[in-house]
C-alpha cells in the first residue's frame, strides 16, 4: 500500500495594484497589467513582463532594508503606468501640449516625455518634502525653549505631519476626475480581495468586500508617520543622552536627521505594515485599524463597470492577455458587450 502524502498549499502570492487614469494597474509576481475603460465603453487590455531589478537574494531584499528600496520602485514604477493609461485612453492625444511642451519635443524629440515625467516626479519629492519633513518641524524650537520635552515636540511634529497628510486627501477627493481614480482605487482593493478569497472574479463576488484592505499604500504612509513619532523620539532622547546635542533646538540638525533617516523609518514601516497584513487576531486587527481608516479617504465604491475593468487587469497580470482584437500598439480590446469573468 502506498502511502498518501497530502501536498502543502502553496503560499498565495500578495497581489499589488494601483489606480491609473480610467482604470487599475495589477502587479503580479511575474507581470504588470493595466486595464482602461474607453469612451466607447470598450476596455483596453496592456501586459508587460515584470522582472525585479534587484536580484534575489540581495542585500537589497533584506528585511528593514527592502521597503525602502521597494518604494522606490513603486515610484518608478507608478510614473510609467500612468503615461501607460494615458496614452492607452488617448489622453496624450487630445490635451493641448503647453508651449514648454512643445519647445521641449522639439528639441528632445520622444525623449521629451520623460523629461516631463522626469520633472513631475522631482516636484513631488520636494512638494513631499516641504509638507512633510521642512513644515512640521517648523515648531520645534520654540516648543522646546517652552520646556516642552523631546517626546512632546516629536509628538506634535507628527501629529502636524497626519494633519497636513489627511486635509491633503480630502481636498484631493474633492475633484471629480479624482472621486473617480479613488473609485478605481476601491475597484482595485475589491478585485485583490475576492482573488484572496478564491472566489470567482466577477463584479458581484468583488462588491461583498470592502475597499479599505490592510496593504494598501496608503495605510503604509499613516503606518510609517506614527513608527516616526515613536522612532525619532527614541534617536533625539539618545542623542541628548550620549552627547549633551538637542535636535529640538536646531532645525537644520533636526532636517538632515529627518532626511537621512528616513529610509529606517520606511523600512520599518514596510516590515510592520507586511506583518500586521499577514496575521488576522484580535492584536493585530487593533494595530492595523488606524491605518485601514485613511483609504478612506482614497478610496470610493466602484461600480460594477470599474470592477469589470479591474478584474481584466487582475486576469491578465495572472494569466496572460486574454484572446480578442488587438490594436496597432499590441492592446487587446474586450468590447462592452462583452462580460469579464475568471
Amino acid at each position: 500500500m502506498h502511502s498518501i502524502q497530502s501536498e502543502k498549499p502553496q503560499k498565495r502570492s500578495d497581489i499589488g495594484g494601483q489606480a491609473v487614469l480610467d482604470g487599475v494597474m495589477m502587479k503580479a509576481p511575474d507581470a504588470i497589467a493595466v486595464a482602461v475603460r474607453k469612451e466607447n465603453g470598450d476596455i483596453l487590455v496592456k501586459r508587460d513582463p515584470y522582472v525585479s531589478p534587484v536580484k534575489k537574494g540581495s542585500w537589497l531584499t533584506k528585511p528593514f532594508i527592502r521597503g525602502s528600496v521597494n518604494m522606490v520602485l513603486m515610484m518608478k514604477l507608478g510614473m510609467k503606468v500612468l503615461q501607460d493609461s494615458a496614452a492607452m485612453t488617448g489622453a496624450l492625444e487630445s490635451e493641448k501640449p503647453s508651449k514648454f511642451e512643445e519647445w521641449l519635443s522639439r528639441k528632445l524629440g520622444k525623449g521629451a516625455d520623460k523629461v516631463m515625467m522626469g520633472f513631475a516626479a522631482l516636484f513631488a519629492v520636494v512638494l513631499s518634502t516641504g509638507l512633510f519633513v521642512l513644515l512640521p518641524n517648523l515648531p520645534a524650537r520654540a516648543l522646546r525653549d517652552a520646556g516642552w520635552s523631546l517626546i512632546a515636540v516629536n509628538l506634535v511634529s507628527g501629529l502636524i505631519r497626519i494633519a497636513i497628510l489627511m486635509l491633503y486627501l480630502y481636498l484631493v477627493g474633492l475633484m471629480p476626475d479624482m472621486r473617480r481614480t479613488f473609485q478605481y482605487h476601491g475597484a482595485e482593493h475589491k478585485a485583490v480581495y475576492a482573488h484572496e478569497a478564491e472566489l470567482p472574479l466577477t463584479p458581484q463576488n468583488a462588491q461583498t468586500f470592502t475597499t479599505l484592505h490592510p496593504r494598501c499604500g496608503t495605510s503604509f504612509l499613516l503606518l510609517t508617520f506614527i513608527i516616526s513619532i515613536l522612532f525619532y523620539s527614541v534617536f533625539d532622547q539618545l542623542v541628548f543622552n550620549l552627547t549633551g546635542f538637542d535636535m529640538g533646538t536646531n532645525y537644520f540638525a533636526r532636517i538632515i536627521s529627518r532626511l537621512l533617516l528616513l529610509p529606517v523609518v520606511a523600512g520599518l514601516g514596510y516590515e510592520t505594515l507586511k506583518g500586521l497584513a499577514h496575521a488576522d487576531n484580535p492584536i493585530t486587527r487593533a494595530l492595523r485599524w488606524p491605518g485601514m481608516q485613511l483609504p478612506r479617504l482614497t478610496t470610493k465604491p466602484p461600480t460594477d463597470e470599474m470592477l469589470e475593468v479591474s478584474i481584466a487587469a487582475l486576469n491578465a497580470a495572472l494569466h496572460g492577455l486574454p484572446e480578442g482584437e488587438t490594436t496597432p500598439e499590441g492592446y487587446v480590446i474586450l468590447p462592452k458587450a462583452q462580460p469579464v469573468t475568471a
